[in-house]
């Protein structure tokens, strides 16, 4: 689905900036022009704030290209900062500091591009500095004023100041690289004790200690679960938790429980939080199983899925102790213990008329029709149900149709409906629907609607892709089901969904589909002949190869009938 994620990452950057600190005051924000050049013109017209860090700059040889013509960011940290920054590492000045120490600092406060505070958000910096560890920002609150934090060890005192080549906000304190991989941050705190043992027999903890040259590979992040976390869930020692899942009596084998649990924890690339929730899953390096993620009020949960209307309760992160960079990735703190779920394929019947976003309009859901409008193409009014662009989508709306009485909806399940218009050259020229997850397994896929025509020369011969694999069978939006027996029905791939007989209501099997993965999926209707406003959409069925697949039907009432 093509979604835009940068414009999808963007707006929850901003969510989550906006509810970290409820209730706080705005944040407080000094915004400065200069008519000066340039990064060390600003220092050195600042002396008195700045004469320490333009000091280092000048030995560690970068004042001369700051001097000079570009768009750079700086974090400026004030001459007390400095002070404390050199009594830390042991230096009594500036020139009796380490060189490289003193440089790799420098390229931790420089970004190679310009950054104002509309930037900053609950999570890393879109740009990487030049020492090439990411910052982290967050919002902090002392005495009723917020404030931004840049990873979590200085505070910007002015912001925005704009320079002839780039962009400076002062902070308090001089802020140091991160210098330990994942394994050495975990190891060295005590309330990890457990998860690192764990690492360590099974191998993952010598796999998190290294810093591959190949950036591409580089970058992990691992979910921790403090000792507090396991012991919460009866696990008081590493020796209780690999009672309890190594299997093998070798831990380091990858097909023991206590190897998969670990390995669930990890996944590939640099995903602080801002970049976990931009995503509805996340492959591990458990091969073939994924995490789930929600952004729930202001909490990053995982693995909160429902399955079959059953609401399993996930595991929320606790952001206070989570983003932290290493040298190899980024580890985050989880609050529970949590392991892979092996489930047996499952049926999915999926009512797509129940979403959040109708679900939120109690005065529409089950009562009232509602129209959901795109009125630009980087408009998406439903998260998990989206429709191609085109001359006119921004009048061709994604109804809800609800009603108990009308002929379209009588009979449909919960009595409603989503009708999309569609068809060149006008209309959407595609409707895409993101599943609730599904169980891996082999499946039938059903597509369920209520067929109309808007005259005798109606159609809507539409193709069926899952996960982009093309079904087997087309389905058309105007076709009526036909009549036969159950087993007649089902064997050209047809049948009966709902408790009534009506013909207008049916159900067509468009092909199988084997998921590798259990996640949500992506489904994507696409019309191949004619033009229609009135495609009522009213279940998918997604039911293993094994299982029934007549039974049960569906009453309005959402009763379900097994014979």
């Amino acid at each position: 689905m093509k979604r835009k994620l940068f414009i999808i990452a963007g707006i929850i950057s901003i969510y989550l900036a906006s509810v970290v600190t409820p209730g706080c005051k705005k944040i407080n924000i000094v915004e400065t022009t200069t008519t000066d050049v340039n990064i060390v013109g600003y220092l050195d017209k600042h002396l008195d704030s700045f004469s320490l860090f333009r000091q280092i700059l000048e030995r560690t040889g970068t004042a001369a290209f700051l001097n000079a013509y570009g768009a750079y960011t700086c974090f400026a940290p004030t001459n007390s900062g400095v002070t404390t920054y050199l009594k830390n590492i042991g230096a009594s000045s500036v020139d009796a500091a380490d060189i490289n120490v003193l440089k790799d600092m420098v390229r931790l406060h420089l970004l190679g591009d310009t950054l104002y505070t509309s930037s900053f958000t609950d999570g890393k910096m879109p740009v990487i500095t030049m020492y090439g560890q990411y910052l982290v920002t967050s919002v902090v609150n002392k005495a009723g004023i917020s404030s931004y934090q840049i990873n979590r060890q200085a505070t910007v005192l002015n912001s925005n100041v704009k320079v002839g080549n780039g962009i400076i906000h002062v902070i308090d304190n001089v802020m140091t690289p991160a210098t330990k991989t994942i394994s050495q941050q975990l190891e060295a705190n005590s309330n990890y004790s457990i998860f690192v043992q764990a690492m360590k027999e099974t191998g993952y903890f010598d796999k998190l200690n290294v810093v591959n040259s190949d950036t591409s590979k580089r970058w992990i992040t691992v979910l921790a679960e403090n000792n507090q976390a396991l012991a919460d869930s009866g696990f008081t020692s590493y020796a209780a938790l690999k009672a309890k899942y190594c299997k093998t009596g070798n831990p380091a084998l990858a097909n023991d429980s206590l190897n998969m649990y670990v390995a669930y924890h990890i996944s590939q690339g640099l995903k602080f939080l801002g970049d976990i929730i931009s995503t509805p899953t996340h492959e591990t390096w458990l091969p073939q199983e994924v995490i789930s993620v929600k952004l729930i009020d202001q909490d990053v949960v995982i693995n909160q899925d429902e399955f079959n209307g059953v609401l399993e309760i996930g595991v929320k992160l606790d952001r206070t102790k989570s983003d932290n960079a290493a040298t190899n990735g980024v580890w985050h703190d989880a609050r529970a213990h949590f392991m892979v779920k092996y489930r047996k394929p499952t049926a999915l019947y999926w009512d797509v008329s129940s979403f959040d976003e109708i679900k939120k309009l109690p005065a529409y859901y089950k009562k009232a029709n509602y129209d959901f409008k795109r009125a630009t193409e980087a408009d998406n009014p439903i998260k998990d149900q989206y429709w191609g662009w085109g001359p006119l989508a921004s009048t061709n709306t994604l109804s809800y149709v609800y009603s108990s009485a009308s002929s379209i909806t009588n009979y449909a399940y919960n009595n409603d409906v989503n009708m999309l218009p569609m068809g060149l050259p006008n209309r959407p020229i595609w409707w895409e629907l993101r599943t609730p997850p599904i169980v891996k397994g082999k499946y039938k896929v059903w597509v369920c609607y209520r067929a109309q025509k808007q005259s005798s020369s109606s159609n809507m011969l539409c193709q069926v892709e899952v996960n982009g694999t093309l079904m087997q069978r087309t389905m058309n939006f105007t076709e009526n089901r036909p009549s036969g027996t159950d087993a007649e029905l089902e064997a050209i791939g047809w049948k009966r969904y709902t408790e009534n007989t009506t013909n207008v209501f049916a159900a067509r099997q468009v092909g199988v589909i084997e998921f590798t993965t259990t996640k949500q999926q992506i489904v994507r209707i696409t019309p191949l002949n004619g033009t229609q406003n009135n495609n009522n959409l009213d279940m998918i069925h997604f039911i293993p190869i094994d299982q029934d697949q007549v039974l049960p039907r569906f009453r309005p009432d959402g009763t379900l009938i097994y014979q």
